[in-house]
């Protein structure tokens, strides 16, 4: 099979483009759910890279690679911004990514995960005790510190590796006795630590919610992405004049995931809490076989 070209000029951006996503799973939903809540007029694109999830124990070079080859898959599908719902390929990409779009398609703006919650942490913090729970990877580089540190540098960060509890939330529901005592043990160093603010540094990890609150206690606030982003996503497309002016419709949704559709629509309508019809299986295995063209710029 050949490789297919990706020689060829990219959809001209448009505001009638779509707000293009992706993440190792179904995680990103709920990224997208707050962004389907507050921007309702936008069209959107999600990309589920299923091949390769989990992206939590990935070195940082694998999730660079992954997150090209999707931002370029994206970026021929007229994406007009890209936004990285993942946490650990924010962590690991997120610069490569703009400086790979700053010469492809300038005026696409990518938003990943890291910032937007490490800036609603520092506000809500009130004795400067932010909790983290992540990937592996995410953890291990260092991004949530660095962002915390840039928001405010005298806000301590205790932060928690979580290597199972991404693939547990992916593989369904109900939730069972070792699920809890897995959150359990994953919440007792922030309990010792006396953290006020949690970030929930996985975009799955809003689904079990509930139970992190019971383990943390109430006094102590959750933190996620989505609402963070979704404001970086608005004060980016009105800078660039890219909002949709459609007026009074919504706007529409579509998937594609990279294994699996049938497993993708089952558990990721859990996390959307809205049906998601017809997901597209894609194939970017040929970036691995063959050795990458490269795009053109946007004219």
């Amino acid at each position: 099979m050949a490789a297919p070209d990706r020689t060829e000029r990219m959809t001209p951006i448009s505001p009638e483009g779509p707000i293009a996503m992706f993440d190792s799973g179904v995680g990103g939903l709920t990224v997208l759910h707050e962004l389907l809540v507050s921007l309702p007029a936008e069209d959107y694109l999600y990309l589920g890279d299923t091949a390769h999830f989990p992206y939590g124990d990935r070195s940082d070079d694998e999730l660079q690679e992954f997150s090209l080859q999707i931002a370029e898959h994206l970026l021929e599908q007229g994406a007009k911004l890209l936004v990285v719902a993942c946490n650990s390929a924010s962590a690991a990409a997120l610069e490569t990514l703009e400086q790979r779009l700053e010469r492809l398609a300038p005026e696409v703006s990518v938003i990943g995960v890291l910032r937007p919650a490490a800036q609603l942490a520092v506000v809500a913090t009130h004795n400067g005790r932010i909790g983290l729970l992540a990937t592996p990877a995410t953890v291990a580089n260092g991004g949530y510190k660095r962002a915390i540190g840039a928001a405010d540098p005298h806000v301590h960060l205790e932060s928690v590796a979580c290597p199972d509890l991404a693939p547990i939330i992916q593989s369904g529901f109900p939730f069972d006795q070792g699920v809890i005592d897995t959150v359990r043990r994953y919440c007792a160093p922030l309990r010792a630590a006396a953290v006020d603010t949690v970030i929930l540094g996985s975009t799955h990890y809003p689904l079990c919610a509930p139970i992190l609150q019971r383990m943390l206690g109430r006094g102590v606030t959750l933190v996620s992405a989505g609402a963070g982003v979704a404001r970086s996503v608005e004060r980016a497309l009105a800078a660039g004049g890219l909002l949709n002016p459609r007026t009074g419709l919504e706007g529409t949704y579509r998937f594609q995931c990279t294994r699996d559709p049938e497993s993708f629509r089952e558990v990721g309508t859990r996390f959307l809490q809205m049906p998601l019809g017809r997901v597209e299986r894609i194939d970017l295995s040929w970036a691995s076989t063959y050795e990458r063209p490269q795009l053109r710029a946007r004219p």
